[in-house]
């Protein structure tokens, strides 16, 4: 694969946010939360008290289909980094990782940056709806989590 492939595999968008680090990173590591600011109206919901504290958590979330899905997290630094591979429930991931990166301007603003990268992705179903995550998609993400955190 070409670097110009794998560019195309991975995207990004960022946002400022005016709220702290923690409070925004509680948003993102609860996965109960998630749903309310999924900006590809993809995340129907997740059970209570799965909140997301290290490297080698689980945790599911029930799509809007009706699909469950086991989300394998792979990095963590509190208030700061997490990021998750999903799978279908007793499967191996198929490759395709959700990252969120928190910066801390100051003590009020963030700048929270969303990628969703697939180059690593096998499972040729997937590909359709991989090419369809788009920055602009990443970016309804953050625009929604920023309107949750900014209290609007």
């Amino acid at each position: 694969m070409t670097s110009e492939d794998q560019e195309l595999r991975v995207a990004s968008a960022s946002r400022d946010i005016s709220a702290g680090a923690a409070q925004i990173f509680e948003l993102i590591a609860d996965p109960s939360q998630q749903p309310g600011w999924d900006g590809n109206a993809n995340l129907s919901e997740a059970p209570a008290g799965q909140r997301v504290r290290a490297t080698g958590d689980v945790f599911t979330m029930t799509l809007t289909g009706g699909q469950v899905r086991e989300n394998h997290v792979v990095e963590f630094d509190e208030g700061r980094r997490i990021a998750w591979r999903p799978s279908e429930p007793g499967k191996e991931p198929p490759g395709h990782l959700w990252r969120w990166e928190l910066d801390p301007i100051d003590a009020s603003s963030t700048r929270v940056t969303h990628t969703y990268d697939w180059t690593h992705l096998t499972d040729e179903n997937r590909m359709t709806r991989a090419r369809a995550t788009t920055a602009d998609k990443l970016q309804q993400s953050l625009d929604r989590l920023a309107a949750l955190a900014e209290g609007q």
